[in-house]
């Protein structure tokens, strides 16, 4: 096997534990970012020839490396090779008004983002994280926040008072607030503002976010697993961000820029959206014009005009990442007869007919080819036609850009869960097919 990656289970462990929320995603990405000389622009500032860097909008960033244009733009346009995935994870969150009491104790009022599998939060130690906006002398500024302290617990109802002591039906609207303590009559907002060193009053507005505080752990008799928090999408960000970051050295002596396939070497991009759990309906999703918009500046800052934007749109692709379920031990009747998916097998190939995913025959042969030149085995996923599919930014993408896309990921289990678990060789030969697809 020829996997030839930076990316380590352990490495996917600290990017989640340093990244609670979208917004710490996006500090976390640009930190590394930074490190390997990419340079930040702004959206609302000109562009120039910038040849490695990234923007980011509100949870969401978009990085690249154009490196290529510079020699090879005046021969013939080179198109964007995209990976795509997402930077928000279902979880529960703060209400506008979350201070409340209840049989002697404080809580705060918590609801559901995405689709958070509830009965997995109760009976854990959360923090809180996300940003505070505050009035910063007349104008609005914001900051974020990481409380990795045991802050909060969603206690679950006893067994001798459940109806059938089978459990009980979880109602989001009564049945998730945190406790928060025993006589708590300081606001959780004072709070937080204080850990965040914001003065309470100038508060204004927040986006605030329950996690797990158990750090990720390889675990296994063999240590060959991986239990984590927001594997689904993180496991992505990290690897896309990986395989971005290696493909300098890849490249690197490696290709003679007159051979037919360097010639179609590409701009490789990574692009993680905040809100794709809740549709990604939003300015920073993958449904807004972030991508686009980026594609055109690059192009336009070295020179490019309209027509061979478009041009170039047209001969680029994405490939969507997110993680995909692996065939569960005990529920192996739940999945797709012949399509069985293992963990610690390989990289995944997403596909269906509905559309909800968006790989066609085209976009399935470029990530096979790209398993293949990173030396990782490929397996296919199919949902089975019985149940709901979920979907990812794959489809959106497409519509949005015209973009062709192919769904993939990496092979996971308790997908939605407050932990989930996964292969730890699957984190490298995840990032190596990336680093082969932007490659």
């Amino acid at each position: 096997m020829t996997v030839n990656t930076s990316a380590t289970a352990a490495g996917l462990g600290d990017f989640i534990d340093a990244s609670p929320s979208p917004f710490h995603v996006c500090a976390t990405v640009a930190a590394e970012l930074d490190t390997a000389g990419y340079t930040r622009v702004f959206e609302d500032r000109p562009w120039s020839t910038t040849i490695r860097g990234y923007v980011i909008r509100g949870g969401s960033i978009i990085a690249w490396d154009a490196s290529v244009m510079e020699t090879m733009l005046e021969r013939a346009p080179q198109p964007f090779r995209i990976v795509g995935g997402h930077t928000d994870s279902p979880n529960l969150r703060v209400k506008q008004n979350p201070d409340r009491s209840a049989a002697g104790l404080s809580t705060v009022a918590l609801e559901p983002y995405g689709g958070a599998w509830l009965n997995s939060w109760l009976d854990r130690d959360l923090g809180l994280s996300g940003r505070l906006a505050y009035d910063d002398g007349g104008r609005v500024v914001h900051t974020l926040v990481r409380i990795d302290e045991p802050v909060l617990r969603v206690p679950q109802l006893a067994i001798h008072l459940s109806d059938d002591r089978k459990g009980v039906h979880l109602d989001p609207q009564r049945h998730v607030d945190g406790i928060r303590g025993v006589g708590e009559t300081r606001p959780l907002l004072s709070f937080v503002a204080d850990r965040a060193g914001v003065d309470p009053g100038a508060v204004l507005g927040w986006e605030l976010m329950t996690h797990d505080v158990t750090p990720s752990r390889i675990i296994g008799s063999a240590g060959d697993l991986l239990s984590a928090p927001r594997l689904d999408n993180q496991g992505t960000c990290y690897a896309g961000l990986r395989a971005l970051l290696d493909v300098p050295r890849l490249r690197s002596g490696s290709e003679d820029l007159s051979a037919p396939r360097a010639q179609s070497r590409g701009i490789a991009m990574l692009a993680l959206f905040d809100h794709e759990e809740v549709g990604s309906g939003s300015e920073r999703g993958a449904s807004s014009d972030f991508l686009v918009t980026v594609c055109e500046r690059i192009v336009g800052a070295h020179g490019g005009d309209r027509d061979e934007f478009l041009r170039i749109m047209a001969s680029s692709i994405c490939a969507s990442g997110d993680m995909a379920h692996a065939t569960h031990p005990n529920y192996s009747e739940r999945h797709e007869p012949s399509h069985h998916i293992a963990v610690n097998g390989g990289p995944v190939l997403k596909v269906n007919q509905n559309l909800r995913y968006a790989s066609d025959a085209i976009g399935e042969a470029e990530f096979a080819l790209a398993c293949r030149d990173a030396g990782v085995p490929l397996q296919r996923y199919i949902h089975r036609a019985d149940l709901p599919c979920g979907s990812t930014i794959g489809p959106l993408t497409a519509t949005r850009t015209g973009l062709l896309t192919v769904d993939v990921g990496a092979p996971q289990l308790a997908m939605h869960s407050c932990r989930e678990l996964m292969g730890v060789d699957d984190v490298a030969m995840y990032s190596a097919a990336l680093a082969a697809f932007l490659r």
